[in-house]
């Protein structure tokens, strides 16, 4: 029995609407396990200042995948990753980079600002954090 087009062209909007919703949530986890996003928020939880202005809980919320501030590719990994507490809210900025494809990710920056302009500097190389701190595979 033949289905009305109405029907189809609903069904097909549907199916493609959450199939687009399904690969932007991949992709979200992808970032989120990334060892430049995971070593930034470990810096981010290990410093006092960017804590206290926050507040905590920190809440660490899902990247816009559009935004221009963040990209990635086999050498370099800069991304703009929103960041809250119950005092205030952010964006936590991360430059991380790497010798050669397959190699540690190196963090170059990592920076907290926050919504009234305020800028915290979370990580530069070379500084108290040691290189444990600054690389992962």
């Amino acid at each position: 029995m033949p289905v009305p087009l109405g029907k189809l062209v609903l069904f097909t909007g549907v199916a493609g609407t959450g199939t687009c919703a399904l690969l932007y949530y991949l992709i979200q986890k992808t970032f989120s396990r990334a060892s430049y996003y995971q070593l930034a928020l470990e810096q981010l939880r290990s410093h006092p200042e960017a804590l206290e202005a926050l507040g905590t809980p920190l809440q660490v919320h899902h990247l816009r995948l559009t935004d221009k501030d963040n990209f990635v590719d086999i050498a370099d990994a800069k991304l703009k990753i929103p960041v809250s507490g119950p005092r205030a809210e952010g964006h936590l900025y991360v430059n991380s980079s790497r010798d050669a494809p397959f190699k540690r990710w190196n963090l170059q920056e990592v920076f907290l600002e926050l919504k009234d302009g305020q800028q915290i500097p979370v990580f530069k190389p070379g500084g108290e954090n040691g290189d444990d701190a600054v690389k992962r595979e």
